[in-house]
């Protein structure tokens, strides 16, 4: 099986960076408040005081660390092939998830290619197939998205994956009844 390019190790990591550091800033501000008692957080006059930032000097380089570690992980468990039965793909660090894609399902092959993903030079190849571009739900039609998606394929990867799905797409419609 195929892995995705090395440089989808930063994206990954920028991306859970924007993910979580608004969630980790929150949180370091609520403990020192609320676990660290209020008192300690109010100066002498009553003021709120940022004692909660001598922490984030301890709090941001674990996080920064466990977020390169993840993106890591989540690089190296992320695997795809092109079998004779259809595209197949396998993802997931602690829940591990496996897709095959039949040839004829496919419906279409899109390359997608967004600011952080171009300053990398890399692509995403989103693979379409009948009844998964949206999702039916209990609240209506929400874009749930390619189900084929593949993050982080360098440019020519990506053309030449989208080039070999469209043929074998169209030769296995081709073989019908």
């Amino acid at each position: 099986m195929k892995q995705l390019d090395p440089r989808a190790v930063w994206l990954f990591f920028i991306g859970f960076v924007l993910r979580w550091f608004l969630v980790i800033i929150f949180l370091s501000i609520w403990g020192s408040a609320f676990l660290g008692g209020l008192s300690d957080t109010l100066d002498e006059g009553g003021e709120l005081s940022f004692a909660f930032l001598n922490w984030l000097w301890v709090i941001i380089p674990s996080f920064l660390i466990l977020c390169f570690v993840w993106a890591k992980l989540t690089y190296h468990f992320y695997r795809y092939e092109l079998t004779d039965a259809g595209f197949r793909k396998e993802l997931g660090v602690i829940y591990k998830k496996y897709v095959t894609i039949p040839y004829d399902r496919i419906q279409n092959v899109d390359i997608y290619r967004g600011i952080l993903a171009r300053v990398f030079g890399l692509s995403d190849l989103n693979i379409q197939t009948a009844g998964m571009s949206a999702t039916v739900g209990r609240y209506g039609v929400s874009g749930g998205g390619s189900e084929g998606r593949l993050p982080a394929l360098s440019k020519e990867d990506a053309e030449r994956l989208r080039d070999e799905l469209i043929q074998r797409a169209r030769q296995n419609k081709n073989q019908g009844l």
